[in-house]
């Protein structure tokens, strides 16, 4: 019978980065993976047809170069063939009347371009950056610390001698501010406004929810540091690196191996797991869990009668968030963009009415509405990482962040919605096509370029990944009831469980949803 030092569930980024982190403490760690492939959300393959890469779910990944996890793997990773592409303008806006503007990664140029668009405008975007890398020490830790631990506390107070108590709690009710407050008394143009507003949705929040506004300014800090890269030759390049890491310092990895249960000791400490093929594992110092608290307490502890009253009852109470869509495009040529040549060198662009727009869609996706004018998210990737489509032609990665996991209709009342509510592949298409025809308002010739459409409803993410409960792909709401100190629950404390032995991390847990591993970080940094 195979033992190890600690066995992780689940393959995501939180989970490679653990693995990565404890091999290279000397542990021997097992990953296993229920799926035929590792990475989670993480995955490439060629859907639309032979040398067309699609990254399938994720595929920005500034939060993991601007990581702890990256500072401490990147070279590592970048020895096993780890590159990332870059694009010198990693975001913009494009308005139905044709309206835009482009973030680049030059401080000067993001002035000119707001203060062209508004007088004060770049100021006031000049000025929301220095005090945001001002205060960057300070935020950074809360965001991606080990929130119940003396660092954290020690930082607290450190702020709190700095600050004085009043300026330290003005500071945390200003974080709490919504994206709408902050944009509407900020900047002027209404396209200023619209550039910034859809970044929330990434963040698995709304425009009107508390805090939104603090990651509006921390997305803006970022990617105007780092852009918005991408892997090159596909996410699953990335994953590949985190293979050969893991291996490198023996490590095993086995995927198809579908964890039925985890296992306890005489004294209940977690010391193994069974597969569904009956096969057990033993782990000597640990069993991590990579999913969500659906998944740990209804699944792999469904067997455990001790689970206390606290856990029972933030389970109950746990919420998931909106769905996601996701549509492909294989293209002839590259896009022609009628509102200015420079969108088709943009890496991340929204399309949307605005502010308003951005917080109706939202609206009527939580509603359980779909919605009549979405939010929708084009990435450009062979624009600056030409190894993603054959010479000459192009894709387009799409996302929709407010697609309803339960429909309960249609706010354009166009589409038939099914009487159970569910996704179907002819709502699916249907509802892809009305994204189709904005991109046919905004780009010449669209449909003519178009080889080949393939779209993922919610429905459809959840059936390969089952940690996107419902299409959601932020490990659940992330509001701020349910976010920080109280993620996933109000009793929960770092990523310890009420089983010894047994750690919880992924999106589910703190820091939360995105690709910079935080929560296998600070795990694993903590582990013996």
């Amino acid at each position: 019978m195979a033992s190890y030092d600690y066995i992780i569930i689940g393959s995501g980024i939180n989970a490679l980065v653990a693995a990565s982190l404890l091999g290279k403490k000397g542990r021997k760690v097992l990953v296993l993976e229920r799926n035929d492939r590792l990475g989670g959300c993480l995955r490439t393959e060629e859907i639309t047809g032979p040398g067309f890469k699609h990254d399938v779910m994720a595929t920005t990944m500034v939060l993991f170069m601007t990581s702890p996890a990256f500072g401490a793997l990147g070279k590592d990773l970048e020895a096993r063939g780890l590159e990332f592409a870059h694009a010198d303008l990693p975001t913009g806006v494009l308005q139905p009347d044709g309206s835009h503007a482009i973030l680049s990664k030059d401080r000067q140029r993001n002035i000119a371009t707001f203060e062209a668009l508004a007088a004060g405008d770049g100021r006031a975007f000049a000025r929301e950056m220095d005090r945001l890398g001002a205060d960057a020490p300070f935020l950074f830790s809360l965001l991606g610390g080990s929130l119940w631990s003396s660092t954290v506390l020690k930082t607290v107070l450190k702020e709190a001698w700095k600050r004085g108590l009043r300026g330290l709690a003005g500071w945390f009710g200003e974080a709490l501010v919504s994206a709408r407050s902050h944009l509407e008394s900020t900047y002027q143009s209404e396209t200023t406004k619209a550039l910034w507003a859809p970044w929330v949705l990434h963040c698995g929040l709304g425009p009107e929810a508390a805090y939104s506004a603090e990651m509006v300014k921390v997305v803006g800090f970022a990617i105007e540091l780092a852009g918005c890269p991408i892997v090159k030759g596909g996410s699953e390049n990335l994953v590949k690196a985190f293979e050969r890491l893991i291996t490198d310092h023996g490590g095993a990895i086995r995927t198809n191996a579908d964890v039925e249960t985890i296992l306890h000791d005489a004294n209940g400490k977690a010391n193994g797991v069974k597969l569904a093929s009956g096969e057990t594992i033993v782990a000597n110092q640990g069993v991590i869990a990579s999913v969500t608290p659906t998944q740990l307490y209804g699944r792999l502890l469904k067997n455990d009668t001790k689970i206390p009253a606290d856990v029972t009852e933030g389970l109950k109470n746990f919420r998931y968030g909106k769905g996601n869509m996701q549509i492909h495009y294989a293209l002839k040529s590259p896009p022609r963009w009628k509102g200015s040549e420079e969108l088709g060198k943009v890496a991340l662009l929204h399309l949307t009415p605005g502010l308003d727009g951005v917080s109706r869609a939202a609206n009527e996706a939580e509603r359980g509405l779909l919605p009549s004018v979405p939010t929708i998210c084009v990435g450009q990737p062979a624009s600056f990482d030409p190894s993603r489509a054959p010479e000459g032609q192009s894709i387009l990665w799409l996302q929709l962040p407010e697609a309803p996991r339960y429909i309960k209709g249609d706010a354009a009342a166009e589409l038939p919605i099914p009487a159970d509510g569910q996704w179907t592949e002819e709502l699916r298409e249907r509802f892809a096509d009305r994204v189709q025809r904005i991109l046919e308002s905004h780009i010449e010739g669209f449909s003519e370029n178009i080889l080949h459409r393939k779209s993922y409803s919610p429905t459809d993410l959840e059936k390969m990944n089952m940690n996107l409960v419902g299409g959601d792909p932020y490990g659940g709401f992330c509001g701020v009831d349910q976010f920080f100190l109280w993620r996933p629950f109000k009793s929960s404390v770092n990523h310890r469980t009420h089983v010894p032995g047994l750690y919880h991390i992924g999106a589910s847990t703190h820091p939360g949803p995105g690709l910079g591993g935080g929560s296998g970080f600070l795990l694993a940094s903590s582990l013996k």
